[in-house]
């Protein structure tokens, strides 16, 4: 994994020394390297032996593209709040021949829209009023426990027949009526299906939880996986009881509930990996399906 890292990290390094020194038509820097460049992405993985971050960067309008990049860190301090799927903000800072990530700050994930923000409020207050009946929210680095819920095709699936996959998972029904809820959620997985096809069956999974199980199943449920041109092989649409629904989707911090026959629901995308351990739990939709489908990678390709 590390070569594959120095690998991407000369050609980011190539990318943005051109960056640095480029020179506008005024004749002014467009970078002062004296204070660095802001930058914001997704956290892919912490290496606390290299001191060292691996970001899915977002796109620097006139500096650079979206990409996937390796820093160093001066103080791992720095690092050991962070885990994977987090949202940072920090600088980058050119020291010699090395880049580094300085004044880290962790971007809240909250979608302030009015439906998720409703299921945040919903969920904090019935947390509030009934402490003991939720079910304990799975942390990331812990074993995940197994549940069994239907296919789009009628099968029982139970998450313990992936051991030695990596799983994405998302939440979604198909009635919902905004296309940055579960549609976006869906087709993030839709394009991580195919950026990894060479993994896809072999040791990647993908799940898409019907939270409307009332509606979503059978035909329906085949549909709506159609929509995403999911292969059955790779991805499962599953459905259950709206117990057994509440009680998968309780693990990983996601909440809904039936609002005069729509769904108010909380975004969630989690990854596990190879064994069954909770790696990344995304809140909400700003992220982008390629950040998803590189922190999906650096999952697979953690050493064994």
């Amino acid at each position: 994994m590390m070569a594959g890292l120095t690998h991407r990290w000369t050609n980011a390094f190539v990318v943005l020394a051109a960056v640095l020194f480029a020179v506008d038509a005024a004749g002014a820097l467009h970078v002062d390297t004296a204070h660095g460049r802001s930058a914001r992405g997704i956290v892919l993985s912490v290496d606390g032996k290299h001191r060292s971050l691996e970001v899915s960067c977002d796109e620097i309008p006139g500096y650079m593209s979206a990409m996937d990049m390796l820093f160093q860190l001066r103080d791992m301090k720095d690092g050991e709040v962070l885990k994977p799927g987090t949202k940072i903000q920090f600088t980058i800072v050119e020291s010699g021949k090395l880049l580094y990530a300085e004044k880290i700050q962790v971007v809240t994930s909250a979608v302030f829209e009015p439906e998720p923000m409703e299921a945040n409020g919903l969920a904090a207050l019935h947390k509030a009023l009934s402490p003991n009946a939720a079910v304990q929210e799975v942390k990331v680095g812990q074993p995940v426990p197994d549940f069994a819920l239907t296919d789009q095709l009628g099968k029982p699936v139970h998450l313990s027949q992936f051991q030695g996959k990596v799983v994405a998972l998302t939440f979604g029904y198909s009635r919902c009526p905004n296309p940055n809820y579960c549609y976006r959620l869906s087709s993030n997985l839709a394009h991580v299906q195919r950026d990894l096809k060479g993994h896809a069956g072999k040791d990647l999974v993908l799940l898409t939880i019907a939270i409307d199980p009332e509606n979503d199943q059978g035909d329906v449920l085949a549909q709506y996986a159609a929509a995403f041109h999911a292969d059955p092989a790779v991805w499962h649409f599953l459905t259950g009881s709206v117990p057994e629904v509440h009680h998968v989707a309780a693990m990983f911090g996601m909440d809904f509930w039936n609002n005069e026959g729509l769904l108010t629901h909380t975004l969630h995308t989690v990854v596990l990996d190879r064994d069954g351990k909770l790696a990344a739990n995304l809140e909400g939709n700003q992220f982008t399906s390629r950040q998803l489908a590189e922190l999906v990678r650096s999952v697979i390709n953690r050493p064994q």
